[in-house]
């Protein structure tokens, strides 16, 4: 057994404006089965390139282990070739009976490394690099977000083939998959990284049970600090009271006061004084602890969300709906309805026609061709769109608010809620990483009054605090909404009906 030890590690990209960690410092064994969680933009994807070595750091990472990470990085004409000509563009020393020992536990059949790997489902073509990286040994594994596009049946696939494995570091903002498949959290907080043994849902019954007794301690702090202010402006006035009072006096008005009670004066003022600085230190202290205390609660705040009403009950209604492509039927004799106030949870494998039937309703022309059936869309509705592809964004935020005609206050309102630093609104969106780039979407979308809001995938990328918060805007504004999500958690939660393709 070998450790990976991590010792002052600071690390900033050039031309940022601050360090994405700072004296950081933890330890891990390479048995474990790891899970690396934290909010977007905090650096969990920065922490693989850095254990693996691609980035230049100032501090320490000691390991006598070979790191190996997923995805891999393919070349353009990857999609062009056959799967089986990739596996070596993914790993040169492959040994291909290993890598169909690997293909069969994640319910692969050989015949696809004979097809284009461009035409392979997203799903399989992450359980492939998968099967790959899994073939190679002696290798402490780097695992980024392999849950993104899998389905809900490839992702309890790709579950319960990691349950089985070890010595790897797993990114995934999927609760329940990462309850079943690890052993180790290791948590990029807001100024700390920790460890702690345990799954998901322990790690998060601990955080609760610690945040809530830093919470009573920061009140009992305010309380302290109310205090100390009180008496120290107290004594201040005291104290000035004194002091205006140690020169010149009226010996007609002043009777009490004689000749030589000057020196007696500036003694009662001197001490005085010295209590109001004393009485100021305690004051600062406390305030020191009080931010020292809070440095690492996460403050998940409500977020907002407008729903508009329709005098119509029923939104969206399918009648025998089909859609196909070419030769190909993707789908047939689907009914179904979207009424005011439900929450259509769409559910499928990949491919099966979900993000159809989403265009199809935003009245999109490539859908509406490939259309069967019929599809009725209440007239006068107003929707708001959340789509998969992030790759439209460019510029600046502020261009963006105006692109949706959203005020652009409540825009980098909502950002900020969803752990979005200042510094970052300053940057170029196509700067931004995946998970930024989706709550760019996402906010766009809540700052938007709508009568039926339709989001694609919206939890790709998306870090768990983030869900937390949009499962309890969508539970508490009830709007309607059809959705497609693979996230098990999040469907139960907000999802009133679920359709399954």
């Amino acid at each position: 057994m070998s450790e990976i030890c991590v010792n002052d590690l600071t690390f900033c990209y050039e031309g940022s404006y601050d360090n994405v960690f700072e004296n950081a410092s933890f330890r891990i064994d390479s048995n474990w089965k790891c899970g690396l969680i934290g909010r977007n933009g905090r650096g969990k994807t920065t922490l693989l390139r850095l254990l693996k070595g691609e980035l230049a750091y100032r501090g320490s990472i000691v390991s006598d282990l070979l790191f190996d990470s997923f995805p891999f990085a393919l070349s353009p004409e990857a999609a062009r070739k056959d799967t089986a000509d990739v596996l070596e563009e993914m790993d040169p020393e492959y040994e291909l009976w290993r890598v169909l020992r690997e293909m069969e536990l994640l319910g692969m059949e050989a015949e696809l490394l004979y097809r284009a790997f461009g035409s392979l489902s997203k799903g399989e073509q992450t359980r492939i690099m998968l099967a790959v990286l899994f073939a190679k040994e002696r290798r402490f594994l780097l695992i980024d977000e392999p849950t993104n596009h899998l389905d809900v049946e490839g992702r309890e696939i790709v579950q319960e083939y990691l349950k089985r494995k070890q010595s790897f570091l797993l990114v995934s903002h999927d609760r329940k998959f990462l309850d079943a498949c690890i052993d180790h959290v290791l948590v990029i907080n807001r100024n700390s990284i920790s460890v702690e043994r345990g799954n998901f849902s322990s790690w998060w019954e601990n955080k609760e049970r610690r945040d809530a007794f830093e919470r009573a301690e920061n009140e009992r702090l305010q309380k302290e600090i109310r205090k100390l202010r009180a008496a120290a402006r107290q004594s201040r006035e005291w104290a000035d009271r004194v002091e205006s009072t140690k020169i010149g006096y009226d010996p007609i008005l002043d009777t009490h006061r004689w000749r030589d009670s000057r020196a007696y004066v500036a003694e009662q003022s001197r001490r005085m004084q010295q209590r109001r600085k004393n009485l100021e230190r305690r004051q600062e202290k406390a305030i020191a602890d009080k931010e020292q205390l809070l440095k690492d609660v996460e403050q998940a705040e409500e977020l907002r969300l407008m729903p508009l009403v329709h005098p119509k009950r029923v939104l969206v209604e399918a009648k025998r709906l089909g859609i196909s492509y070419g030769e190909r039927q993707v789908f047939s004799e689907l009914t179904f309805t979207v009424e005011q106030g439900e929450r259509v949870v769409l559910q499928g494998k990949n491919g099966c026609g979900k993000s159809s039937i989403l265009k199809a309703i935003l009245g999109e022309a490539s859908a509406a061709r490939n259309l069967q059936g019929e599809l009725l869309v209440a007239s006068g509705m107003t929707i708001s769109y959340v789509s998969q592809d992030t790759s439209h964004l460019r510029g600046s935020l502020w261009e963006y608010a105006e692109r949706l005609g959203v005020r652009t206050a409540t825009f980098l309102a909502l950002l900020r809620k969803l752990d979005f630093s200042r510094p970052q609104f300053e940057k170029p969106m196509e700067d931004f990483s995946e998970g930024q780039k989706k709550k760019v979407l996402l906010a766009g979308s809540l700052c938007q009054p709508a009568h039926l809001y339709l989001w694609d995938e919206p939890l790709n990328y998306i870090d768990v605090f983030s869900r937390m918060q949009l499962e309890q805007v969508i539970c508490r504004c009830r709007p309607t909404m059809l959705l497609v999500e693979h996230d098990r958690a999040f469907g139960e939660k907000v999802g009133t009906k679920r359709l399954r393709l």
